[in-house]
């Protein structure tokens, strides 16, 4: 082999150590990001999804602490009660009970007041404690007199008339309308689990007639939501987020992944309002309709849906948290340095947004060019100096990519104090529909002939009950709509009077339904237990009741 074949076999060696290393680069790239993706889908599935212990998740470490605390404590009481000199002097002080609940007086007098000596003896004080009780499911019955006055001469009869109720001719009071709408919607209670709790209080209301009266306030709340929705765009500033939920599909078998809307206020404005709008999809379409005519400034994530906005006027206002949650992720998984740099210049950021909480938008808007204006410009030139350094592909080339990519968006808080630093308020404004959200998938569902009745009621209702305005202690405020589909006023009209659950699985219901409504049975769905109508009830776990 002469010098030249040598050379040319040097670079052919050359050429392929390169071309291996290159492949070994570009698979080590995709191991990590394989790596990463794997990890965040692990935390998503079986770790808390939140950067932070979530308050509800504490709060149940907290009552189990307590409670062993508590117990711990009483025992210690107990052993100690025989040495009086070995008890604490330093006790914690309770705080007193809220001044605006009723008092109710119970007395403990001596049963004789007559000395030993034979003197009467005079009552010089009194000491008093302060116990909270509680009485689970009062329920009391209103009695409308109205009286009947006539003259005797000419025969004239007056009465007063009948006051106005929320459903005509129905038992319940506004208040108790309220409690079943609060508990459905706010607590996340089915109508079955309120039947039950009303049973133990003595009083039986089956779910149909909950039901009813809940797809009744639905139709009567409407306008109090177009009212609050007409409020809402009146901001300048608004929050604007969406959640997955499962919308049930009679006849097909399976749910279809519809969402929620929501659109709220801003944590800084006087009326915190929220509206939610029912989708069943995630078109762009679904808040340009919503914000027909709205232009202001949208505080949302980085979701194609709302560019479509941002052509027609909308300020685009990015959520700072989104850009912080990439690098979240690379620390909780990977342990990167980089990312806990990063994150430590966020920290800052919100450190300045919680000493500026409290004070008004020029002063939030002073203290921000003043302390954090650096802070994001320190944060900008260390992006772009890491963003050289990383390889594309990566994760952390990702997450440095996101937040300059919409840098001017994220950081157009700093130049105007009426402006959130990210989208967190809506998203937890949204949380009652995750926390709800197995509940809601059996709530939400089209109903026959592609009505989507409840789907429109359920966002409407829960709009209201999760509206909490200033007012007094035990009063609810109410604002939305829902309700079983049948047993809506909108949908009702599609149903032959007097069809119930049970009726619908009975072949002679059936053919009628077929030869008067022209309705195919392969279309016939009970709405209530979701089953082929052709198919009995009872052994299949149907749970509707009749009326």
């Amino acid at each position: 082999m002469d010098a030249q074949q040598l050379r040319a076999f040097a670079a052919e060696l050359i050429e392929t150590l390169a071309s291996k290393d290159r492949e070994l680069r570009h698979k080590q790239l995709k191991i990590e990001q394989l790596t990463h993706e794997m990890a965040l889908l692990k935390r998503w599935k079986f770790a808390a999804r939140s950067e932070q212990l979530h308050g509800a998740q504490g709060s149940l470490l907290d009552e189990t602490i307590d409670a062993d605390l508590e117990a711990i404590a009483a025992e210690l009481a107990t052993l100690r009660a025989a040495d009086p000199a070995q008890a604490p002097k330093d006790q914690p002080k309770r705080s007193p009970l809220p001044a605006h609940l009723p008092r109710v007086d119970v007395r403990h007098e001596p049963e004789r007041t007559v000395c030993s000596c034979g003197c009467a003896m005079k009552r010089i004080g009194e000491d008093v404690s302060e116990k909270l009780g509680y009485t689970p499911g009062v329920f009391h019955v209103e009695r409308h007199i109205r009286g009947k006055w006539t003259c005797a001469k000419c025969q004239t009869l007056i009465q007063a008339p009948v006051p106005a109720q929320v459903i005509d001719k129905g038992i319940p009071t506004a208040g108790l309308l309220a409690q079943v709408l609060v508990a459905k919607y706010a607590d996340h209670q089915p109508l079955y689990r309120q039947e039950t709790i009303f049973e133990r209080a003595g009083v039986a209301l089956p779910r149909s007639t909950l039901a009813q009266w809940v797809g009744a306030c639905g139709v009567h709340l409407q306008p109090l939501v177009d009212a609050l929705r007409t409020t809402l765009l009146e901001r300048a500033v608004l929050h604007a987020d969406e959640t997955p939920v499962a919308m049930l599909m009679p006849g097909k078998g399976k749910t279809h992944r519809a969402y929620i809307w929501s659109y709220s206020s801003t944590q800084f404005e006087g009326v915190h309002a929220v509206v939610y709008d029912f989708a069943d999809s995630r078109a762009a379409a679904h808040p340009k309709q919503f914000l027909e005519r709205w232009s202001g400034k949208l505080v949302c994530d980085d979701y194609s849906g709302y560019k479509g906005l941002f052509a027609d006027g909308v300020t685009e206002v990015g959520c700072l948290a989104h850009a912080r949650r990439k690098f979240s992720d690379l620390w909780i998984n990977h342990k990167s340095p980089l990312a806990e740099e990063a994150l430590k210049l966020f920290g800052k950021l919100y450190d300045v947004e919680r000493e500026a909480q409290e004070l008004s938008a020029e002063q939030r808007q002073k203290i921000r060019q003043l302390q954090s204006k650096p802070i994001a410009d320190k944060l900008r030139e260390w992006l772009l100096l890491q963003r050289q350094k990383a390889t594309d592909g990566t994760a952390i080339a990702k997450a440095i990519d996101y937040s300059l990519g919409r840098w001017k968006a994220l950081t157009r808080f700093l130049d105007d104090g009426a402006l959130p630093i990210d989208n967190n308020w809506v998203e937890n404004r949204i949380r009652p529909i995750a926390l709800g959200r197995s509940y809601v998938q059996r709530a939400i569902m089209r109903g026959f002939q592609g009505s989507s009745a409840n789907s429109e009621l359920w966002p409407d209702i829960t709009t209201v009950v999760c509206w909490r305005p200033d007012h007094p202690p035990g009063v609810h405020h109410v604002r939305g709509n829902d309700s079983c589909a049948p047993c809506s006023p909108r949908l009702a009209r599609r149903w032959p009077a007097r069809i119930r659950c049970r009726s619908l699985h009975r072949p002679s219901v059936r053919q009628a339904l077929r030869a008067q409504h022209n309705w195919q049975l392969s279309s016939m769905r009970c709405p209530f237990c979701l089953l082929d109508a052709g198919r009995a009830s009872g052994s299949l776990g149907c749970r509707a009741r009749t009326s």
